[in-house]
């Protein structure tokens, strides 16, 4: 535990934050330039649902006229 005395007197106790592990295996990996993380992959698939989704809208729009078939 860590102990802190504010200016007012106050005591505060905070936890000690614990060491993190990492496998030396993923490290290197880490370490290399052709690493991918979950949140690069995450957002290019996001990025094309949303392209296919605008594609698919301008099909449906092209095929029936309006701008949300079936509501307009």
């Amino acid at each position: 535990m860590t102990v802190i005395t504010e200016d007012g007197g106050r005591t505060n106790m905070y936890a000690t934050e614990p060491t993190m592990y990492i496998d030396p295996i993923a490290q290197q990996k880490m370490d290399s330039n052709n690493y991918v993380t979950h949140n690069e992959k995450a957002e290019k698939l996001n990025g094309r649902f949303a392209m296919m989704g605008i594609i698919a809208a301008l099909g449906a729009y092209a095929v029936t006229g309006q701008i949300i078939p079936g509501i307009w």
